[in-house]
């Protein structure tokens, strides 16, 4: 009984530790159990295939054909005995007995019956066929290009999904940790409150106060307890958005500092990282290699063929003396097409320049979004020393209206507009730090790092 109780307390420990996930742990299940990642990584995998059965064409096919036929029909029967090396003189009719002797001229113009109403027959040929391109024009090795491109887009799609949810997780998981400090910071303040409301009921007893003082500090009272009840309420519903983005359920998790450190990286790092160029690149090799494909109607295309065949009218029989070979080559090369070629041709040449502009118009993009990314953290990191300071300020002049207002020196609604400000300095404070955490991780995005 007490290994069954020991056991159970472990269990329990263990369940309790795995539901506390640290922010890395958290990452790591992101990635290995997000749905949409799990959907991004078989897309990944259907494209391997694709570029798999395009490499595959290079090497040919081979194909075996058996065909199994009864006729009646004069040139399939003859076609069959032919096919399977059994055709002799009398198939043309020498040997009909009710036609003239050879020597009588009236022998060349009758139809024999044995050439024109033969009796049915079985067929059945076996064949074996091997086809290969030997020469496309290019266009086969360009169309393994295009889809070994598709395969690495699919990756930075995949690549890019990923960092926008370890993006959504973190700025979750940083909300929690200010609601945390902001929830604490309230809970101060309402205990405050509830010390003031009783020294305001002691003074009202002894004639120093009203009650109208005390109707004040209820209702701030009642105030902070709602906007506590709400920030619980958000705390409850990131709880709902950490366990979807992680498909599993997390009541408790380990909350990181409130305050996201800066990132180190130099925008060098960050154009050379971007997926958003990564994938601008990308589209470009591709524009490159169907500009490629569509040249290939220029050229000539080559394939070889060999097939090896037995046939008889029974399954298989006489294979070896029935067989026969074939082999050949075949050249195709289209002269005239109208134009529509050249004009498929000039069409991926301009499709070409367009990505060249785009390809740069993405980097001066993210330039440009990085450059404001860091003016906004700038000034929003200015906004919060200041912030600070003030709340700092406001803590001080409340404590201060608090005894004054004990020694009868100022008004309760003197206190409680120091404790308004108060508040809305806590609050402002929280949604600055919000601010700047998103800017980083914006940032970060933009530079395709995980974060710290």
């Amino acid at each position: 009984m007490k290994i069954v109780l020991i056991l159970m307390i472990i269990q329990q420990l263990l369940s309790a530790s795995t539901d506390s996930l640290t922010l890395d742990e958290a990452i790591v299940l992101l990635q290995s159990k997000n749905l949409e990642i799990k959907a991004a990584s078989l897309d990944v995998d259907i494209a391997q295939q694709d570029e798999k059965s395009v490499s595959g064409m290079v090497w040919g096919k081979l194909d075996f054909v058996q065909d199994a036929a009864r006729s009646n029909d004069a040139g399939n029967v003859f076609g069959f005995k032919l096919t399977s090396r059994e055709a002799t003189f009398g198939d043309f009719g020498f040997a009909d007995s009710n036609l003239p002797v050879q020597t009588d001229p009236a022998y060349m113009t009758t139809p024999p019956d044995s050439l024109n109403y033969p009796d049915s027959r079985n067929f059945f040929q076996s064949k074996l066929r091997y086809e290969v391109p030997l020469f496309t024009g290019f266009a086969l090795s360009s169309y393994s290009d295009i889809m070994h491109s598709m395969t690495q887009m699919n990756k930075l799609k995949k690549e890019e999904l990923i960092s926008a949810k370890i993006f959504d997780l973190r700025k979750s998981y940083y909300n929690m940790a200010l609601l945390e400090n902001s929830i604490k910071n309230l809970s101060v303040i309402l205990k405050n409150i509830e010390t003031l409301e009783e020294t305001t009921q002691s003074m009202i007893d002894v004639g120093y106060a009203k009650k109208i003082d005390l109707l004040e500090v209820k209702a701030k009272k009642g105030n902070v307890e709602r906007l506590l009840v709400q920030m619980k309420s958000n705390q409850t519903l990131l709880y709902h958005y950490i366990s979807f983005l992680l498909n599993q359920k997390v009541s408790n998790i380990i909350a990181p500092d409130s305050e996201v450190p800066m990132p180190t990286f130099s925008d060098e790092n960050i154009l050379a990282s971007n997926l958003d160029i990564q994938k601008a690149a990308l589209g470009l090799d591709m524009k490159k290699n169907v500009l490629s494909v569509d040249e290939a109607a220029y050229y000539p295309t080559v394939g070889a063929f060999a097939e090896l065949a037995t046939a008889d009218n029974t399954f298989l029989g006489d294979a070896i003396d029935h067989k026969s070979y074939t082999v050949g080559a075949r050249l195709q090369w289209n002269i005239f097409n109208g134009g529509s070629d050249s004009a498929k041709i000039q069409k991926s040449k301009l499709e070409l320049l367009k990505m060249h502009s785009q390809v740069a118009l993405a980097k001066h993009g993210v330039t440009l979004k990085v450059a404001k990314i860091r003016t906004q953290i700038k000034s929003v990191e200015e906004e919060i020393k200041s912030l600070k300071k003030e709340l700092a300020l406001a803590d001080a002049i409340y404590e201060n209206y608090e005894g004054r207002y004990r020694e009868k020196l100022s008004s309760m609604n003197d206190v409680i507009i120091k404790q308004s400000q108060q508040i809305e300095k806590i609050l402002q404070l929280q949604i600055a730090k919000n601010k700047r955490n998103e800017k980083i991780f914006a940032l970060e995005k933009l530079a395709n790092t995980k974060g710290n």
